[in-house]
C-alpha cells in the first residue's frame, strides 16, 4: 500500500486504466442526463406552460446538440482526464482552467445531490403506498451518496457496466409507458386536446421557461471527464457522446407528450416524480412498478456517473496543484481518484439534506454552472481552431459548421442566463458573486502554486506565451 504523505508527483506514475469503449460512453452520458426526463425539467412548466416546456425542449436540445459536437473534437482530441477543465488549461490558461474545473465539479455534485433527494421522495412514496407515510427521506438519501461513492472508489470499469444495464433499462421503461397510454389513439388516455392551452404567460415564459428545459440534457458533456480512461478516444468519445444525444433526443419528446397528456401543467410544474405520477395515472400495477424501478434507476444511474465525473475533474485539478497536491493521488490498487471522490461525498450529503424540500433550488445552482461551462465551450473551440488549425494536429472527430455551431451556442446560453433571471435573480446573482470570489482566491492563493511551463502535456507546439 502506498503511505498517506505519497506526493501528486509519485502518484502519477499510477495512471488510470484504460478499458472503457463507447458503450461505456454512452452509459456515462445518458446514464446522468436520463434522470432529468424522469424528473426537473416538468418545472420549466411552471415558468412556460405545457407549450413553453416544449419550445424549451427543441431550443435547449440545439444547444446541446452543439455542445457535443464541440465537444466531440476537442475531447477526442485532448484526451486527459478532467474533460473541459485540461481544455481550458491547454488552450486558454491557469485562470480559465480553475474557473472551468469548479463550474464542472459543482454542476455535477450539485446534480448528485439532487438524484439522492429524488431517490428519496421516490422511496417515501413508496413506503406511503405501503402503510408508512411519515417515513423520513434523510437516510436514503445519505446511503444513495455513500453507496454510490464507495463504487466508484473501487474501479470504474465495474460501475460503468452497471451504469449500462440500469440506464438502458431507465430508457426501456420511457418507451414502454409510451406505447401504454394509446399514443396512436389520442383521447382514450391522453388528453392533449384538453390539457394543452395556450402559453399562460406569453412568450416570455417560453423564453423563462429555457431555464428548466436545461435539465432534459444537462450533463451529456460528462462523456469527456473518462476520456483518460478510454481506449480509443478518436472512436468511443464522438460516438458515445453523439448516440446519446440521439437518445435524449428521443427521451425528451416522448417525455414531453406523455406527461402533457395527462397531467395539467400547473401540477407538473411543482411535481418530483412526474414520469411515476403518470404511470399511476395510465392504470396498472404492473405499469407503476415499472415506472418505479425506471426512476429510480435513472436516479442512481445519474448520481453514479456524477460522481465519476466531479471526481475526475478534481482529481485533475489536485494533479495539477489548482487545488491540493493531496487530492491529484491514484489507488495503487483499484487505479480510481479515490481522495477526490472521498471529499466530495459530504458536500453532496450536506447540500442534498439542507435543500431537501427546494429541488428546484438544487436543480437550478447544478444548470447555472453548467451553462458557465457552456459558455466556455464556444470561446474554447474558436480559440482551438485558431491556434492549432485543421491539418496541424492530429484529430479524434472534425466538427461541421464551424464557426457557427460555437456563435449559435453562445447566444443560445445567453438567452438562458436571462430566463434564470426571471424568476431566480437571487439565485442567478448569488451563484455569479460566489464564482467571482472562487477566482479570486485562486488568483491570489493557490496561483502560485501552479507550474505554469508543465501545465501543456500535449504533443503540439505550444501557443505563444505559454
Amino acid at each position: 500500500m502506498v503511505n498517506a504523505t505519497t506526493t501528486a508527483s509519485s502518484q502519477q506514475r499510477i495512471s488510470l486504466r484504460k478499458v472503457l469503449g463507447p458503450i461505456h460512453i454512452w452509459a456515462l452520458g445518458v446514464g446522468i442526463v436520463l434522470v432529468g426526463e424522469f424528473t426537473g425539467w416538468n418545472f420549466s412548466m411552471a415558468k412556460g406552460g405545457a407549450w413553453g416546456a416544449l419550445i424549451a425542449c427543441w431550443f435547449v436540445g440545439l444547444l446541446y446538440t452543439c455542445v457535443a459536437m464541440i465537444d466531440s473534437e476537442v475531447t477526442s482530441t485532448v484526451a486527459a482526464a478532467g474533460g473541459q477543465y485540461t481544455q481550458a488549461k491547454h488552450i486558454i490558461g491557469p485562470l480559465m482552467a480553475f474557473n472551468v474545473g469548479l463550474y464542472l465539479v459543482m454542476a455535477y455534485t450539485m446534480l448528485e445531490a439532487s438524484n439522492a433527494i429524488v431517490v428519496g421522495d421516490l422511496l417515501k412514496q413508496l413506503a406511503g403506498d405501503m402503510g408508512s407515510p411519515d417515513i423520513s427521506t434523510r437516510p436514503f438519501i445519505v446511503l444513495t451518496i455513500v453507496l454510490l461513492a464507495w463504487l466508484n472508489y473501487r474501479g470504474v470499469y465495474a460501475t460503468l457496466n452497471i451504469n449500462f444495464v440500469i440506464t438502458a433499462i431507465a430508457f426501456i421503461s420511457i418507451i414502454v409507458l409510451f406505447f401504454s397510454v394509446s399514443p396512436f389513439n389520442p383521447g382514450k388516455v391522453l388528453l392533449h386536446k384538453d390539457l394543452l392551452t395556450d402559453l399562460p404567460y406569453g412568450w416570455i415564459g417560453a423564453l423563462g421557461a429555457l431555464q428548466f428545459g436545461m435539465w432534459y440534457y444537462l450533463g451529456i458533456e460528462g462523456t469527456c471527464q473518462a476520456a483518460e480512461e478510454v481506449r480509443s478516444a478518436g472512436r468511443s468519445i464522438p460516438l458515445g457522446t453523439m448516440s446519446g444525444m440521439i437518445t435524449l433526443l428521443i427521451a425528451a419528446g416522448l417525455t414531453w407528450y406523455i406527461a402533457a397528456g395527462l397531467m395539467p401543467w400547473q401540477y407538473l410544474g411543482q411535481a418530483y416524480t412526474p414520469l411515476y405520477d403518470a404511470a399511476k395515472l395510465a392504470g396498472g400495477g404492473g405499469l407503476q412498478a415499472l415506472m418505479f424501478i425506471g426512476t429510480l434507476f435513472a436516479a442512481l444511474a445519474s448520481a453514479n456517473g456524477c460522481i465519476n465525473d466531479a471526481a475526475r475533474a478534481w482529481f485533475s485539478m489536485g494533479r495539477d496543484r489548482y487545488m491540493p497536491e493531496w487530492f491529484g493521488a491514484v489507488h495503487p490498487r483499484y487505479r480510481t481518484p479515490y481522495r477526490a471522490i472521498l471529499f466530495l461525498v459530504p458536500i453532496a450529503v450536506v447540500f442534498a439534506l439542507v435543500f431537501v424540500s427546494a429541488l428546484d433550488l438544487v436543480i437550478g445552482f447544478s444548470i447555472l454552472s453548467g451553462l458557465l461551462s457552456y459558455t466556455f465551450m464556444s470561446i474554447n473551440m474558436i480559440r482551438f481552431r485558431k491556434l492549432w488549425p485543421l491539418g496541424s494536429i492530429k484529430r479524434g472527430y472534425v466538427h461541421p459548421f464551424h464557426p457557427i455551431t460555437a456563435m449559435v451556442l453562445l447566444i443560445l446560453c445567453i438567452a438562458v442566463y436571462f430566463a434564470t433571471y426571471l424568476g431566480y435573480t437571487k439565485m442567478l446573482l448569488s451563484i455569479m458573486v460566489f464564482y467571482i470570489i472562487a477566482s479570486l482566491w485562486f488568483a491570489y492563493h493557490r496561483y502560485k502554486y501552479v507550474k505554469r511551463g508543465d501545465q501543456f502535456t500535449m504533443a503540439w507546439p505550444r501557443p505563444k506565451g505559454y
